[in-house]
């Protein structure tokens, strides 16, 4: 099993993608399973998936066919596309000087099965390596009850730049410069 770091290039990826997306879904993960391992918020359609690929595409991490896991590139002209994710680019442009480039993480996911093997990390090495030198940080939030997540970025460099109450919940805005 060698799992391999690439662009997210073809409609059966952003399909696998969409599928990892809703298992992990808070909605179709039970308490202990949140606090444990953590979930994602955000469900996309694969309309959108696909043009925030074109622009900039997705990081995925591949055990030969399948999507083991993902790092959603969201370049910030889709700021206004999710209605969820408007009050994070609100906040972004309070702290990140206007023209300064970045890239938003809009998601980052691991199949449970191919956790704690060092694919978060090499995901957003993956990443990084790609939007250089056009962006120059990642900036993303995570729900501040999803400790799992928090340690994890915090863990691979994510450093907070503010918390702030949106949707009935707090959110981390952390950076990856």
């Amino acid at each position: 099993m060698e799992v391999v770091f690439k662009s997210c290039t073809n409609d059966s990826e952003l399909q696998q993608i969409l599928s990892l997306q809703q298992k992990n879904h808070l909605q179709n993960v039970d308490a202990d399973e949140k606090e444990k391992e953590g979930f994602v918020t955000v469900s996309h359609t694969l309309e959108q998936l696909f043009n925030m690929n074109a622009v900039c595409p997705h990081i995925i991490a591949k055990d030969q066919d399948r999507v083991v896991g993902y790092a959603l590139c969201m370049h910030p002209r889709f700021g206004n596309d999710i209605e969820v994710l408007k009050p994070m680019f609100k906040e972004i442009a309070s702290v990140i000087p206007k023209g300064d480039p970045y890239m938003a993480m809009g998601q980052i996911c691991i199949d449970k099965e191919y956790r704690r093997r060092g694919i978060f990390r090499k995901l957003y090495e993956t990443m990084k390596n790609h939007i250089q030198p056009e962006f120059k940080s990642i900036i993303t939030e995570v729900d501040a009850t999803n400790l799992r997540s928090l340690d994890a970025h915090y863990a691979v460099g994510f450093e907070e730049l503010k918390t702030y109450h949106s949707g009935g919940q707090d959110w981390k805005l952390i950076i990856l410069k």
